[in-house]
């Protein structure tokens, strides 16, 4: 809070809570930035109460973000992770015996979240030979287009061979996938979460790949984050997580550093912010978005 007291400009990551306290100890504050999509660690009425202009990132991770999440069913579903670790192992020089993975071709995949990385996750399923079928809590006017078929949630968990987590975080998904959940998926199904790791009821999923209520998990995003050495999802075979790298290409990160740095300075500025979520919210500046 004593940092923020002189200052004019902030730039924050996902980790620090812009909320009612710190705008009240930041009294010369004209703008705030954060290098991400996301923005659950935000409170955006109070920096519209504040006047405040935030600024993020979208539409430069979606590609990056789409080849993480296909990744992970890939790697999960041919048991990629577990090669490398019987290879290292040298359980292949002694002949021991590898899981075998699974065919995706003519699998149906669940994309939950159907936004801009998700009609591009579509698209690299639909290459692959899957048929694609989506829940979104707004139905999109283009499926035909992307070639896919909407569903509702209850339906989607019955049908997917495996489902890609992609909604942002909100009161509404806030722990969206829990037991209930879990025990309508098919025991076969891979489960993906690249989104937001409170999604997802963590007790809940390590429950359903203990009991073989669900085949396989892969997760960028966990709750907590990061994961404990001790935690019970690090137990577990039948998992694979990395470390929150959805955006970690040098390409990305560098296109969403400069359209952080472009909103730190046109707040600075008193100019429209290149990307801001609170555009319409700000007193007597026009705002636009990408």
């Amino acid at each position: 809070m004593e940092w923020v007291a002189d200052a004019e400009g902030l730039i924050v990551n996902n980790s620090v809570a812009v909320n009612e306290e710190l705008l009240q100890n930041a009294p010369r504050l004209k703008v705030i930035a954060q290098m991400a999509v996301g923005y659950d660690n935000v409170d955006i009425e109070a920096c519209s109460k504040y006047n405040i202009p935030f600024g993020n990132t979208p539409g430069v991770l979606v590609d990056a973000t789409a080849d993480l999440a296909f990744s992970l069913l890939l790697c999960s579903a041919r048991r990629i992770h577990e090669g490398w670790d019987f290879v290292r192992a040298n359980s292949w020089a002694l002949g021991h015996k590898l899981s075998f993975g699974i065919d995706i071709a003519g699998k149906t995949l669940g994309i939950v979240g159907m936004g801009q990385i998700g009609a591009a996750v579509a698209q690299r399923a639909k290459a692959f030979g899957m048929n694609v079928i989506y829940y979104n809590r707004n139905r999109r006017h283009d499926d035909d287009k992307i070639g896919v078929a909407y569903q509702s949630f209850e339906n989607l968990l019955d049908k997917s061979d495996a489902i890609i987590v992609l909604t942002p975080l909100s009161q509404e998904t806030r722990g969206l996938f829990g037991r209930e959940e879990f025990r309508k998926m098919k025991s076969t199904a891979y489960f993906i979460n690249v989104s937001r790791g409170p999604v997802v009821n963590t007790d809940a999923l390590v429950e359903a790949l203990q009991s073989g209520e669900i085949a396989y998990a892969a997760l960028d995003v966990t709750d907590p984050e990061p994961v404990a050495q001790d935690h019970p999802l690090l137990k577990l075979s039948n998992i694979l997580i990395t470390p929150h790298i959805g955006s970690a290409t040098v390409e990305t990160r560098t296109a969403m550093a400069q359209i952080t740095v472009d909103n730190l300075l046109a707040g600075l500025a008193d100019r429209p912010l290149a990307a801001c979520v609170n555009a319409s919210r700000i007193i007597g500046k026009s705002e636009k978005s990408l």
